[in-house]
C-alpha cells in the first residue's frame, strides 16, 4: 500500500491539479522523478469537502491508470464534473478540503445465499460495488461510518446508488464486490 509521505504527496497533487485546471484550464503533468509506487496502477477517489459537507467526489474503482496520473484526472473531475454539484470556483478553493482514497482491487464476495452478505461485509473496513446488468453503484468504506449505517443499510444505499431498489442485494443476478482504501486528507 501507500506510505504516509506518498499519501500526503497525493493530497497536495490533487489540490495543485485542481488549482492549475481552474486557473489555466490545463492538466498538470506527472514528474518522472516521483516515487515508483505512485506510478503503479491503482484505483483512487478524490473527495472534496467544504465546511465538512460533500462538495464533489469522483474516482476510478479499478486500477486502470498510474496512481499519480489518476489522482490528477479524478481531482479535476471531482471539482468540475460531479453532476451533483456546481463547478468549484478558484475563489472557493481556500475553503475546500481534499481527501484522497487509494483503493485495493475490488474482489467479488461469494455467498451461498444473499443473507450471508451481512456476515461477510465489515462496515468501516469495506467499500462496496454492486452490479446488476448495466447498473453499478459504489460507496467508499468511510460512507457508512459517516452516516452511522449498519451492514444492511450500507447494502441498501449501495443498491440505490446503482439506481436499483434498496433490496436489490437479495435478488438473483446481483454481484457484490468489496474493496478497502487508505485515506489521506489535508
Amino acid at each position: 500500500m501507500i506510505n504516509t509521505d506518498d499519501g500526503q504527496f497525493l493530497v497536495k497533487l490533487a489540490r495543485s491539479a485542481i488549482e492549475t485546471y481552474l486557473t489555466d484550464g490545463k492538466f498538470l503533468k506527472v514528474s518522472n522523478d516521483i516515487n515508483p509506487n505512485l506510478k503503479e496502477e491503482m484505483g483512487v477517489f478524490v473527495t472534496l469537502y467544504r465546511d465538512g459537507e460533500l462538495r464533489g467526489c469522483i474516482g476510478f474503482p479499478e486500477p486502470i491508470k498510474p496512481l499519480a496520473e489518476a489522482v490528477i484526472e479524478v481531482a479535476v473531475s471531482a471539482a468540475t464534473g460531479d453532476p451533483r454539484f456546481p463547478r468549484i470556483t478558484p475563489a472557493e478553493m481556500n475553503q475546500i478540503q481534499v481527501e484522497v482514497s487509494v483503493l485495493t482491487k475490488p474482489v467479488l464476495i461469494s455467498v451461498q445465499k444473499p443473507v450471508d452478505y451481512l456476515n461477510k461485509i465489515k462496515v468501516g473496513e469495506d467499500g462496496l460495488i454492486i452490479e446488476k446488468g448495466v447498473y453499478r453503484g459504489l460507496l467508499l468504506p468511510q460512507v457508512p461510518v459517516e452516516w452511522k449505517w449498519d451492514t444492511e443499510e450500507f447494502l441498501a444505499n449501495t443498491c440505490m446508488k446503482a439506481g436499483l431498489s434498496p433490496d436489490c442485494w437479495l435478488q438473483d443476478g446481483v454481484k457484490i464486490f468489496s474493496f478497502q482504501s487508505q485515506i489521506f486528507k489535508e
